[in-house]
C-alpha cells in the first residue's frame, strides 16, 4: 500500500510561511491499496487538494472514506472535495457512527439558510454508508480494516489497515492514558498497534503542556513514541500538529522524540508528518 499525507494540522487550518514544510491543512490521509482501491482517512481541509488530484487521474473516482469523528477540523474540507459534484463518483462511507450526519451538516441549510450554496441533496455523487466498522471488520479486496475507540471528547474511531503482510494504524485525536476514559487504556492501544509497519498517531502536545490540556483528547509526543516502542512498531509518524506550532517548533519535537526513542534503546524511525510525504509499505 502507498500512503500520502494531505493534511497534518489539528484544530484549524494554518497556512502561512511558518507552516509551509509540515503543512497547514487539517487532517486527511490517502491510502492506495495494492489492489488499486483508494481509501481516504478523514475529510479535513487537506481533502480539497486530494480531490483535485483524483480528478486529474479519473473523471469519476470511486473511493472509501473513513471518518474518525465529526469535530470540525476533520470534516471541514468535505464541501470542497470536488469529486462529490461529479456524476458517477462513488463514495463508500464508514467510521464513527455519526459520520454521515457530520458530512451532511457541512452542507446543511436547515437552521441557517446561506451557510453553503449547495445542499447535500444537490450532490451528483453517490454516497453509500456502510456502517460495518462499528460492529466488526471491513474487507476491501485483500485488505482488512479494523477499528478501535478513540479517547477523545464525544468519542471517535481509529483504524488499522492490513494488506499483503503490511499494516498501518491511524490514531488521531487520541489521548493516551493508563486507564480507560472515553476510549481505551494505553495497553489496549498497544495491542491494537502491535507489530504494525507504520503508526500515525496524534502528538499535538509536549509533555510539559499536558497538565493544562488533560482531557482535551490529544497526546504528547513522548507518550506516543512510548506506545510505538512498546508495540514494536516499525515506523512512527506523529501528526495533528498544534495550530500555534511553527515548522521550527515541530522540528524540535522531532528531535525530542528521536532522543527519547534512542535513549530507550529502540530502533524506531520517528518523523513528523508533512503534507505531500509519500510512504510505501
Amino acid at each position: 500500500m502507498v500512503i500520502r499525507i494531505w493534511g497534518t494540522r489539528g484544530s484549524i487550518a494554518t497556512p502561512g510561511p511558518e507552516t509551509v514544510r509540515y503543512g497547514g491543512n487539517t487532517t486527511c490521509v490517502e491510502v492506495r491499496l495494492s489492489g488499486g482501491k483508494t481509501l481516504i482517512l478523514d475529510a479535513g481541509s487537506g481533502i480539497r487538494p486530494l480531490g483535485n488530484s483524483l480528478l486529474s487521474k479519473e473523471e469519476s473516482p470511486e473511493v472509501y472514506l473513513f471518518i474518525t469523528h465529526i469535530h470540525w477540523d476533520h470534516i471541514m474540507g468535505f464541501p470542497f472535495f470536488a469529486p462529490i459534484y461529479r456524476e458517477g463518483t462513488r463514495i463508500w462511507l464508514d467510521g464513527c457512527k455519526r459520520a454521515m450526519e457530520g458530512l451532511k451538516l457541512t452542507l446543511n441549510r436547515g437552521m441557517v439558510d446561506g451557510v453553503f450554496p449547495v445542499s447535500y441533496e444537490g450532490l451528483r455523487s453517490k454516497i453509500e454508508e456502510l456502517g460495518q466498522l462499528g460492529t466488526g471488520t471491513l474487507s476491501i479486496g485483500d485488505a482488512v480494516i479494523d477499528a478501535i475507540e478513540l479517547n477523545h471528547p464525544q468519542g471517535g474511531m481509529g483504524f488499522r489497515i492490513r494488506e499483503g503482510g503490511k499494516s498501518l494504524v491511524f490514531l488521531t485525536d487520541n489521548e493516551l492514558a493508563a486507564s480507560r476514559s472515553n476510549g481505551r487504556a494505553f495497553g489496549d492501544y498497544g495491542r491494537f498497534c502491535e507489530g504494525v509497519d507504520l503508526l500515525i498517531h496524534d502528538s499535538q502536545y509536549l509533555p510539559e503542556e499536558m497538565d493544562a490540556k488533560r482531557g482535551w483528547g490529544h497526546s504528547d509526543v513522548i507518550s506516543a513514541v512510548e506506545l510505538a516502542l512498546k508495540a514494536g512498531v516499525g515506523r512512527f509518524l506523529f501528526t495533528h500538529h498544534d495550530p500555534e506550532r511553527t515548522d521550527l517548533q515541530v522540528d524540535r519535537m522531532v528531535a525530542l522524540a528521536r532522543e527519547f526513542a534512542s535513549a530507550e534503546g529502540g530502533h524506531l524511525q520517528v518523523e513528523g508528518a508533512r503534507e505531500g510525504m509519500i510512504i510505501e509499505l
